[in-house]
């Protein structure tokens, strides 16, 4: 009888990850625990150009270091960049996930990720990664606030 395979679940994330932190690290390991032990964590890293658009600042990181910072993760097996113009759609067509994992803070990717999946009927499950216990530098803008506290001095 011939050994069967194990599926392996492809979870997706995605975000800025500018200013790496604990936070950052805590959402992605949650989100590859979605997919149980046999499971895949593709992350999609925001453009410059991007994060400009949707945030009316530059990243302190460039994308590339960005990109290369969240793949030296442990946890995660693929880091890519997202396209210049970024659609969920091609997101989701060409990672093809199991399950997407969203952050608590991400309502509005929330909303076009379930449009899209109910639109097309497709199989995939949303999963929303909740916050974790507040840390005085659990976000990237404490992070630059308190930057500019110690040195404004």
């Amino acid at each position: 009888m011939p050994i069967q395979e194990e599926k392996i679940t492809t979870v997706l994330a995605s975000g800025v990850f500018d200013l790496l932190h604990l936070g950052h690290v805590k959402f992605l390991e949650e989100a590859k625990k979605l997919g149980g032990k046999n499971s895949k964590l593709v992350v999609i890293v925001a453009r410059d150009s991007t994060v400009e658009e949707t945030k009316q600042r530059k990243p302190v990181v460039s994308e590339n270091q960005r990109r290369s910072l969240v793949e030296s993760l442990k946890v995660v097996d693929l880091a890519v960049l997202g396209l210049e113009n970024f659609d969920v759609s091609d997101a989701i067509e060409t990672i093809k996930p199991d399950i997407i994992a969203l952050g608590y803070d991400q309502l509005e990717i929330q909303q076009c990720v379930e449009e899209y999946i109910q639109k097309n009927k497709l199989e995939i499950k949303v999963a929303i990664v909740s916050k974790f216990e507040a840390d005085e530098l659990d976000s990237s803008s404490k992070i630059r606030q308190k930057i500019v506290e110690k040195f404004s001095r």
